[in-house]
């Protein structure tokens, strides 16, 4: 890259740029700076070439810049840029949701769309919210999440999220919010490859909280499949199904958020497909654009929808929606993406590898300071002990030292290290990256 050309892709003034989730102060002391993407790799205003062990942030699927998506998006910017989302339509957004309600099980087959996980999290929470009130359910208000869920960070989905930090600081957020337990116990399920064992008696809980408010009052159930923001907690095996069956027993509606595992991450098009279970909603994002498009959407099943088209057909049936839902960009990124799925058989891909990634990554067992590895698809953490002065501070160390010793980008949750590669990764890359991860991990010890 010629020097000129370099010097123009480093920012000289990084104060202006309130990073978000970001450690601001120590990044600007040590900044990590991308400037370019291609397949499976980023690159550095200097040219560094850095190994994507993240798919960016759960997202570039099919890998980053890959040509047809890049090409799809340039073609209808010069064909139509925006289309009025409210009493209007284009051709693309049509076209995306029935390929992405053709990916998702059972009679989930109608498609909201949004332009992040978070809309589509509060999206599908307002849904379930309005579905009960039309019925003449209105007290059914109240929404349960569960400890160390992620679901956005709007509103809703921090109220019903369950990562202390993401909270603590913002109040009563939603009333009426209770939380199931965490799947997630050391002590049973420690180094355990894939789903565990133990656990599935957890979702009986959700049996307590409808005995202590009665499921008159209960609107939906939303949880993860797999938790990934907390760092990667596969569920155990039996727990969805069990949670599926007492929602409905009580008449509950379940959400699953599939907005990590969702396109191919769990080797399938959706978690809702590997573990043979039927929400009554899923959310998605990230890879249905393998992150070149902000997009969201929900999922929601045909009696839900049908609920809503009552009354006057003049009439507004659902009084939400986004500037951008379905945005022309987004959608034509969107079919592009999904098209590079099918062409290159990416989901399946994903499910040879699991077994490979899985051995690779338990290999780091007995290095300094690993407490546990966990993984499941296309994913893995491995949590690190903490320094008792410094709650984060290991893995932050390990990723920092990823990035800028060893040309490596990984994620952090607080001190466990996340590993989620595009699912174009190669068995030699797969190796690279857990060889790397290991120095790192020796180099914050």
């Amino acid at each position: 890259m010629p020097v000129s050309a370099a010097n123009a892709l480093r920012p000289n003034d990084l104060e202006a740029y309130w990073m978000p989730f970001t450690a601001n102060r120590a990044f600007k002391q040590s900044p990590r700076i991308l400037a370019s993407a291609k397949n499976m790799h980023y690159f550095t205003p200097d040219g560094r070439a850095i190994l994507d062990g993240t798919a960016g942030l759960w997202c570039a699927n099919a890998g980053h810049s890959r040509a047809p998506i890049v090409a799809a998006i340039q073609a209808q910017a010069a064909e139509l840029d925006f289309a009025p989302p409210f009493q209007f339509g284009h051709p693309k957004a049509f076209a995306l949701a029935s390929r992405v309600a053709a990916l998702a099980p059972a009679d989930l087959d109608h498609v909201f769309f949004t332009n992040s996980g978070s809309e589509a999290v509060d999206t599908a929470l307002k849904i379930a919210l309005a579905y009960h009130n039309i019925r003449g359910q209105g007290a059914r208000q109240r929404l349960i999440g569960r400890e160390r869920g992620y679901h956005g960070v709007g509103f809703g989905g921090t109220a019903v999220g369950g990562m202390v930090a993401n909270r603590k600081v913002f109040g009563n957020l939603l009333a009426g919010v209770d939380h199931l337990p965490s799947t997630y116990n050391r002590a049973e399920q420690a180094f355990t490859k894939g789903e565990p064992e133990w656990g599935a008696h957890l979702a009986d809980e959700l049996e307590k909280i409808v005995g202590l408010h009665d499921s008159s009052t209960i609107a939906a159930v939303i949880v993860e499949p797999m938790a990934g923001s907390t760092g990667v907690l596969p569920p155990p095996k039996g727990y969805l199904e069990r949670l599926r069956a007492i929602c409905d027993k009580h008449g509950i509606l379940l959400i699953f958020d599939e907005v990590i595992c969702g396109f191919g991450r769990l080797g399938h098009a959706f978690a809702a497909e590997r573990y043979g279970v039927v929400p009554d909603m899923i959310t998605f994002a990230k890879g249905v654009t393998s992150g070149a498009v902000p997009m969201g959407g929900v999922i929601v099943r045909k009696p839900i929808y049908d609920a809503f088209m009552k009354g006057p057909d003049h009439a507004v049936e659902l009084f939400h929606g986004y500037t951008y839902s379905g945005h022309p960009l987004a959608c034509a990124a969107g079919l592009a993406t999904l098209d590079l799925y099918v062409e290159e058989d990416l989901f399946a891909r994903a499910a040879k590898l699991e077994p490979v990634w899985a051995d690779a990554v338990h290999s780091l067992k007995g290095l300094p300071n690993v407490l546990d590895i966990r993984n499941v698809g296309l994913t893995a953490a491995i949590d690190l002990a903490g320094k008792p002065d410094a709650p984060g501070k290991r893995g932050f160390e390990a990723m920092d030292h990823a990035f800028h010793a060893f040309d490596l980008l990984v994620r952090i949750a607080g001190d466990s290290l996340v590993l989620t590669p595009p699912l174009i990764v190669s068995e030699a890359q797969i190796g690279e990256i857990v060889e790397k991860t290991g120095k790192a991990i020796r180099a914050a010890a």
